[in-house]
């Protein structure tokens, strides 16, 4: 399926972009969160009406997750989780946990914001997790798990 991007997408394509996509993945994610439209010829004549409205919004979210950026470099996480004596934990810390530590650490994150470079952490000691605030603007921050 052509879609039209309205939007920057990681590994896909940036603000108005024509690309094919598999039919599931435009009709189950990005047509219904308002990331693309299908493209035909009036929906191109929509988009480059609305192309100047579509890239300020895009600046617009680059320069806020820019600044907290600035929030997040050189940040360190200490979680504690319950764990076996060699140091195995019981259950694991995922996006969940670490997007709720720098919640109240201060900066606003979200889940889907937290993406882990070797999956999910299932012992004690200190990992690094990748934070992508925006397509453009990532972070590498230091969790540290330790034992209750």
């Amino acid at each position: 399926m052509e879609v039209i991007l309205l939007e920057k997408i990681r590994n896909l394509g940036g603000l108005g972009e024509q690309v094919r996509v598999k039919n599931g993945y435009a009709r189950n994610f990005l047509l219904p969160t308002g990331k693309a439209i299908v493209a035909n010829e009036a929906n191109k004549a929509q988009f480059e009406a609305r192309r100047e409205e579509l890239e300020a919004a895009q600046s617009d979210q680059l320069s806020k997750a820019e600044s907290r950026l600035a929030k997040l470099e050189n940040m360190s996480l200490e979680i504690k989780g319950r764990a076996s004596e060699e140091g195995k934990l019981f259950g694991s810390v995922g996006s969940k946990e670490i997007a709720e530590a720098v919640t109240n650490a201060g900066t606003e994150i979200t889940r889907a914001e937290v993406q882990f470079p070797d999956g999910p952490i299932k012992e004690l000691g200190e990992f690094k997790v990748l934070i992508a605030l925006h397509p453009e603007v990532s972070v590498s921050i230091v969790v540290n798990v330790s034992a209750e």
